[in-house]
């Protein structure tokens, strides 16, 4: 595996909703796609055992109170332990599981590569730089994603616990947004969660909910960015 890049740094240098859109979006009013990982080029497992956890029907619901959960969020932000992290969760979440099995369930839930992630990425790579943006974690990344190809094909790589700010923050989208070489307004993330497009639409950017690669490559192919 290659150098890991900096933070920012671009790779190659040493509700419901169906679709949100930040206003009509063409393929030539797009100079940059970011994509989230889990969801959309990602197989990420964790939502349904956690629903079951927690006792919540919803996916919405469960994103909602996961993306809000101050444990969450500082070890996504790399800013406490996965011990603290473990026990602060099934503390605050009153989960009726070990911490270390909360732990030991946790650091299984990302799977590998959807099919044909690796192709939209290529194809899109085609037309515009492609990234990827991230809320993840130490862990996370140790056992899983550095040990995929997919993670060096990008242009631009924004994971949450390498940088220490978190979707759906404002302060988040604005880092990126300065690391980018196009306007934000310019600039289409893809995100299978609902508040993370919304935060990403409020910070100026372009953004769609997609769930997984059809339906990116649907989106891509619908406003233009890439042939259909």
């Amino acid at each position: 595996m290659s150098r890991s890049p900096a933070r920012g740094e671009p790779v190659g240098t040493e509700r419901t909703l169906a679709l949100t859109t930040l206003g009509p979006v063409n393929g030539d009013a797009i100079d940059v796609v970011l994509f989230d990982l889990g969801g959309v080029l990602i197989d990420f497992g964790g939502v349904g055992p956690m629903k079951q956890l927690a006792g919540i029907d919803s996916d919405d619901e469960l994103w909602r109170r996961w993306l809000g959960c101050r444990w969450v969020r500082s070890f996504e932000r790399g800013h406490c332990s996965e011990l603290e992290f473990a026990a602060g969760v099934v503390s605050d979440w009153e989960l009726d599981i070990p911490p270390s099995d909360f732990l030991e369930a946790f650091r299984s839930w990302p799977g590998g590569p959807l099919p044909g992630a690796d192709e939209l990425v290529a194809r899109v790579q085609r037309h515009v730089p492609a990234g990827c943006l991230s809320n993840t974690n130490a862990l996370h990344w140790e056992d899983h994603f550095a040990r995929w190809e997919i993670l060096d094909a990008f242009d631009f790589r924004f994971l949450s616990f390498e940088l220490g700010n978190v979707k759906p923050d404002r302060e988040l989208f604005d880092r990126v947004a300065a690391s980018l070489p196009a306007p934000r307004e310019r600039v289409l993330f893809l995100d299978d969660n609902a508040i993370n497009v919304e935060g990403a639409v409020d910070a100026g950017f372009a953004a769609a909910r997609v769930r997984g690669v059809d339906e990116a490559r649907e989106t891509l192919e619908r406003l233009g960015v890439v042939d259909d």
